[in-house]
């Protein structure tokens, strides 16, 4: 009788695991528009700093990322517990987040890019002049990287919430806590590896043998081009997270996409391809016009403030 309940015993926990695992594939894969995001992000809080002090920068970052995690992964748990009808409006906020930070983002590169120039040439000065506290740099960006990566890391919990709310506790936990250190090992191991890519190429620029220094030259030329690829797929990335997590919470507009890929399903030759294109193209397109409106509003807002504040100062 006790072997036989301590193979039912066995047999309940492997199930569990099971489905944890299960669980945390699923919450992964959802939460993997946000990771090219924050890969993007956070390689690009880095550059800035000369190359021996790259990684302990990432080194930072990333127990800050923990330290972000053991307070949004309980909060998430808590809020599971005594409120699970907001899990639904704190995704929906999330999704229009993700939108409103991408459009954000391309207003900004496009309407201000002497700006953005600007920016890149003081940092490039600052790496140049000895004078800089290097430090008191090195603090900021740190400080930067690890409040971007809290607003990243909730918007990563939540959705990781989301996938498990109807899932006993202890599920949510494991799942939870699973997803908050496989994203940041995850995020901040790669993003270590893209920051040493052209000192790596470097060093195989200096080696003997023509294969190494071919190999050293390939680095050090993708090394820029991977990072604007990471930041063109982590905007990407946005729109597609946050459109499909504002569509499903709209029904109308989710039936609508449904149907809409059901219609082009049945044009001849290209029907399947563009049944499976068109969901994602439309989630995208809702989240870029989300986020658009989104911008405009908070904009809109801020002209308010501002005209008001001037008034009161008169």
């Amino acid at each position: 009788m006790a072997g036989a309940s301590l193979l039912a015993l066995i047999d309940d926990i492997a199930t569990v695991l099971d489905d944890i695992a299960l669980l945390t594939k699923v919450a992964a894969k959802k939460t993997a528009g946000v990771l090219g995001d924050d890969l993007a992000l956070n390689a690009q809080q880095v550059a800035g700093v000369r190359a021996e002090r790259e990684l302990p920068v990432v080194w930072a970052v990333a127990v800050g990322s923990l330290k972000n995690k053991l307070i949004l992964v309980p909060a998430a748990l808590l809020i599971s517990s005594v409120l699970p009808a907001a899990i639904t409006p704190l995704l929906m906020l999330g999704g229009l987040y993700l939108c409103f930070e991408g459009v954000e983002k391309l207003a900004h590169k496009w309407l201000h890019p002497a700006e953005v120039d600007e920016q890149h040439a003081v940092q490039l000065a600052a790496l140049a002049d000895d004078t800089v506290d290097m430090a008191a740099l090195e603090a900021d960006k740190i400080k930067g990287a690890i409040r971007t990566d809290f607003v990243l890391s909730a918007e990563i919990v939540v959705i990781a919430l989301g996938t498990v709310a109807d899932t006993p506790f202890t599920t949510q936990v494991a799942v939870l806590s699973g997803i908050g250190l496989l994203m940041t090992v995850g995020v901040y191991g790669i993003v270590a590896g893209i920051v040493k890519l052209d000192d790596f190429g470097l060093y195989l620029l200096k080696k003997p043998g023509t294969p190494a220094r071919r190999l050293g030259r390939g680095l050090l030329l993708a090394a820029p081009r991977l990072m604007r690829a990471l930041t063109v797929i982590g905007t990407a990335a946005m729109f597609l997270v946050g459109g499909g997590i504002l569509s499903h919470g709209v029904p109308l507009v989710h039936h609508a996409i449904a149907d809409f890929a059901t219609v082009v399903g049945d044009i001849p030759a290209i029907g399947r391809f563009l049944a499976a294109l068109t969901p994602s193209a439309l989630d995208m397109s809702f989240g870029i016009l989300a986020g658009a409106v989104a911008l405009s509003g908070m904009r809109a807002l801020a002209a308010l403030r501002s005209a008001l504040g001037n008034r009161a100062k008169r």
